[in-house]
Order: structure tokens, then C-alpha cells, then sequence
């Protein structure tokens, strides 16, 4: 009865994100037309997300361990376990914002436009293309928009409950070149509402738990440094993870 449940709250999710597309899509639209309005974008996926998340009855507890400034610029890294990932991010990411993540979702009907525009896809199995998404990237902090990144690079779709997966260099690399400070962000139990194989286990109402560690200053670190962040930032996030 609970699998059940579970299966008819997620289609009723998905119905609640794809209504709100739709709503939402004309000033997605228009916003993407310029360059220069693309801050609009995430004004508008902010409040996007915060209607599906009232309407689907799953909510956020963000802790943070220290004030964030809309003023500056950081790399968010965070453990991916789960669909709702991306709109929490929107909700919770402090100022102008983008994200990077594989180049599979430029087939996703919803984040396509996203894609196409503000955010950065990159195809880790293409040294060159990956290079260039990177540069871009790091184009984009010099300009003032904070980065958001998975950086296990994907999610382990048999392991459930999910383990923290090894972290790729690529975003820590960036932050040491930017000197651009690192917030590791530890999606507690997020899976717990919503797996990424959601077929297999549904979904539920409730309120998930995020907190967010305080930004990791990088002025002082060399590129010598890289493996030393990288370990330090899974340890902080695998440190809050509920596994069970």
C-alpha cells in the first residue's frame, strides 16, 4: 500500500512540475531572448520551484552554518541523490547563479532551455569538451555568477540508499584558479522524499533537511592544493549524510 502511495504522490509530482512549466514558460521565453535578462531566469526558476514545492508537499529545512552573501561569488558543491536537486538549488543559491551538469539534459524537455542559455553542459568523456566548459565556467565567476556543481559527476542508480561517490577535480581546480570560495552543501536525507530512480521508489510529502557548511576560502591555496579541497569538502558533506 506504501509502494502505491509512494507511485501516485510521484506522478502527481511530475503533473505539479510540468504545469508549472508551462505557466512559467512564456517568461522563460522571453528572459532567454537576452543575454542581458538572463538574471531574470533565475528570479524565475526561484519562484518556479518554491510553487512546485508548496504544491507538490514536499519542503526544505536549510541550515546554514554561516551567513551567505547575494553579493558574492562562490562554487556550490553538493552530493546528488535525487531529482529534486536542481530545485533546491534555486531556492537556496544566494545572488546571480548557474549551474554545470552532464550534457544528457539537454535532452530533458524542461531544462533544455537552461541549458541552451544560462547554464553549462559538459561531457566528461570529451577531455576537449570539458576543457571548454570549464573555461566557460570560469568565464562566467569572473563576471559575477556563482557556479553550481555536482561533483561525484552523476548519480549510482543501484545504490540505495546512495553513498557519497568519489569527487572529480574539475570544480576544485576552478575555485583555486578564481580564488573563489567553496560551499559544500550536504543534501541530508533529500533521497529519503525522492530517489532519482523514481519508477523503482516513488515519492513522498515531508520536509528534507540541507545544510549548507561555510563557504572554504581558496585565496591562500595553490593548484598543489587541489586534492587536499577536494578531500576536505567530500568529508564535510558526507559528514551530515543520512544513509539509513
Amino acid at each position: 500500500m506504501i509502494k502505491r502511495l509512494r507511485h501516485i504522490h510521484r506522478t502527481y509530482v511530475i503533473f505539479v512540475i510540468i504545469i508549472f512549466f508551462v505557466l512559467f514558460y512564456p517568461f522563460y521565453f522571453v528572459a532567454a531572448s537576452r543575454p542581458k535578462w538572463y538574471g531574470m531566469l533565475n528570479k524565475l526558476r526561484r519562484l518556479n520551484s518554491l510553487c512546485c514545492s508548496m504544491f507538490s508537499g514536499i519542503f526544505f529545512r536549510l541550515t546554514y552554518e554561516a551567513a551567505l552573501s547575494k553579493d558574492q561569488t562562490y562554487i556550490y558543491c553538493a552530493n546528488h541523490s535525487s531529482n529534486l536537486d536542481i530545485m533546491i538549488f534555486c531556492i537556496l543559491a544566494k545572488g546571480k547563479f548557474h549551474f554545470m551538469g552532464k550534457a544528457e539534459l539537454l535532452k530533458n524537455p524542461v531544462l533544455k532551455l537552461f541549458f541552451n542559455t544560462i547554464d553549462i553542459p559538459v561531457n566528461r568523456n570529451h577531455r576537449i569538451a570539458a576543457f571548454r566548459a570549464f573555461k566557460k565556467a570560469g568565464n562566467n565567476l569572473d563576471e559575477g555568477r556563482s557556479l553550481i556543481i555536482f561533483p561525484e559527476g552523476g548519480i549510482e542508480g543501484e545504490g540505495y540508499p546512495p553513498l557519497l561517490l568519489p569527487f572529480k577535480n574539475g570544480p576544485f581546480r576552478l575555485a583555486i584558479d578564481k580564488k573563489v570560495s567553496v560551499v559544500p552543501v550536504s543534501m541530508c536525507d533529500v533521497w529519503k522524499k525522492m530517489w532519482d530512480d523514481g519508477n523503482k521508489y516513488g515519492s513522498s510529502p515531508g520536509i528534507c533537511d540541507i545544510y549548507i557548511h561555510k563557504p572554504i576560502l581558496t585565496n591562500e591555496l595553490t593548484l598543489l592544493d587541489t586534492d587536499l579541497l577536494r578531500e576536505k569538502v567530500f568529508d564535510l558533506i558526507n559528514s551530515k549524510l543520512v544513509t539509513k
